[in-house]
């Protein structure tokens, strides 16, 4: 039985969510072609730091960074490294955050520079699926429905679904009950209850489903090497409709960020 969160729980994640938020968009300030996604993993630390909290996934289970850097058809949990960031890659930077004894994590999938057309509506439609997991996340529907919403849009556009890898409940630990996975059931799965803290996820592919698992043991990659998108967003189920914790607003607000 998954424990919904009190108010006060739900204030200090917002408090994460809010970091993770503002740091993404200082990593998405930088991106663009010539810069390293080493670089970029150092400026989000920097930033955690300077800002009194953790950057949790530098050692997590063994990670060696501050962010998963993922470029291309790398799905998540890529390693930053001196790889130079051209024009036409996609970037996804996942992020997450320690403060207060209660987890952040977010990510988003930066264009760099000019990306083609495919490219482009890959980022809409996987960003879009992520407000219509979020829309289904609400007190008495099941986590079936999220999943359900996400796949029947992103197939619809073309698109498919990892199926291998989810979103998840959130609170003093980075990863919690229930998982939530971006395929479903409408009316199947864990019920979801007022105040339960959840991240949703979209891992989408401008190709097939089908991954593989680098020999770092990390990198998930996409296995036709199609490009893959990722949004993540953290909310609290609530009735009638979710809440969100963490925000893309500091990005998709910044005139200094292509997004």
């Amino acid at each position: 039985m998954v424990r919904p969160k009190t108010e006060e729980e739900i204030e200090l994640l917002r408090e994460n969510g809010i970091l993770v938020s503002k740091t993404l968009a200082e990593v998405g300030k930088a991106v663009a072609p010539g810069v390293t996604t080493k670089e970029l993993s150092k400026i989000a630390e920097t930033f955690i730091r300077d800002h009194g909290a953790i950057p949790s996934f530098l050692g997590f289970e063994g990670f060696p960074a501050a962010i998963c850097a993922s470029v291309n058809d790398v799905v998540v949990h890529g390693f930053p490294s001196d790889y130079v960031l051209k024009e036409g890659d996609i970037f996804t930077a996942d992020i997450g955050t320690l403060y207060k004894g209660y987890n952040g994590d977010s990510a988003y999938t930066f264009p760099v520079g000019e990306v083609d057309a495919k490219t482009r509506r890959l980022l809409d439609v996987t960003k879009a699926s992520l407000f219509k997991g979020i829309e289904a996340a609400v007190a008495g529907a099941r986590v079936g429905d999220i999943g359900h919403a996400v796949q029947s849009y992103v197939e619809a556009a073309g698109f498919s679904v990892v199926r291998e890898l989810e979103g998840h409940g959130i609170g003093r630990q980075m990863h919690e009950s229930p998982g939530v996975p971006n395929f479903g059931r409408q009316g199947h799965g864990p019920k979801l209850v007022d105040g339960m803290t959840i991240c949703i996820e979209p891992m989408v592919n401008a190709g097939g489903r089908s991954v593989y698992l680098s020999r770092n043991g990390w990198a998930v990659h996409t296995a036709d090497k199609s490009n893959s998108a990722h949004y993540e967003l953290t909310v609290v189920v609530r009735r009638g409709r979710a809440e969100l914790l963490s925000t893309f607003d500091f990005i998709e607000k910044d005139p200094k960020i292509n997004f």
